[in-house]
């Protein structure tokens, strides 16, 4: 009887299995961009990922999920064909968890830059000589290969000293933008974004002092006064742009497709 029991058990295991693989085996395999039209993308709940696909794939299928790590847990598991969100979010997580990749085309590709009052072109030229200098001595690179690694986590925040003899400069940012802006294990906000904006405040002689805030509250934040620049992954548009003052672009990236290996 025993014996009878325990060759069901194992028969229901194999047969689950088989049907999870059947499921799994469904899907496509992804290797370039073209082959995601009509395919079925998971995007986070609340953004502009799905209208932005639309924009490349008018005959998209979408699944909506409450953060971008589920997203990618959807595809890994087969229950989508790619999800869809920015570039340098997905290749971090995408760093950190095995059998999923980014591909290389994108769905749509944007300017990622700091933003300051109007009028306040100093600040905005402090943050595009910064940029310039890192760029043209390769520190841009290194800076670049310390937040998004081709595999594991961010590198550890280097040490930035200013004086702060000139005051204080304040940066909004959104800090779960992680490589941009997040928070560490130490429980302090970094990330490339607040590399360059220590680099900028060091330049300028000030101390940085960081406000931590909802995304959608920066902008408000910025134009009311309430911080001097503010740095998250922020896409400049022309929309943006009637209400604040844009650096350089600093990071091209957009939307991206992550896929299964």
């Amino acid at each position: 009887m025993l014996h009878k029991f325990f060759c069901l058990f194992f028969a229901v295991i194999l047969v689950s299995f088989l049907l999870v693989s059947a499921g799994c085996s469904k899907r496509e395999k992804i290797s370039h961009l073209a082959q995601l039209s009509g395919k079925v993308f998971a995007v986070p709940t609340g953004t502009a990922a799905d209208k932005l696909t639309l924009s490349r794939f008018p005959d998209a299928k979408f699944q909506y999920y409450n953060s971008v790590l589920d997203t990618v847990l959807a595809v890994k598991n087969g229950k989508a064909d790619a999800a869809a969100y920015d570039e340098p979010i997905l290749k971090n997580i995408a760093a950190k968890n095995s059998g999923v990749m980014v591909l290389p085309e994108m769905i749509t590709t944007d300017n990622y830059g700091f933003a300051v009052q109007h009028g306040r072109h100093d600040l905005k030229t402090a943050v595009d000589q910064v940029v310039d200098e890192l760029k043209k001595t390769g520190g841009y690179k290194e800076m670049v290969k310390r937040w998004l690694p081709e595999t594991g986590s961010p590198a550890a925040m280097p040490s930035i000293v200013s004086s702060g003899a000139k005051g204080v400069l304040k940066l909004g940012v959104a800090a779960t933008n992680e490589p941009f802006a997040f928070v560490d294990s130490k429980q302090e906000i970094v990330g490339l974004d607040i590399e360059i904006a220590r680099l900028v405040a060091k330049k300028l002689d000030m101390k940085l002092e960081i406000a931590n805030m909802d995304f959608g509250g920066m902008i408000p934040a910025l134009t009311s006064g309430k911080v001097d620049m503010i740095a998250s992954c922020i896409t400049i548009t022309e929309e943006r742009a009637k209400k604040v003052l844009f650096s350089e672009p600093y990071y091209i990236g957009g939307i991206a497709a992550l896929v299964r290996k």
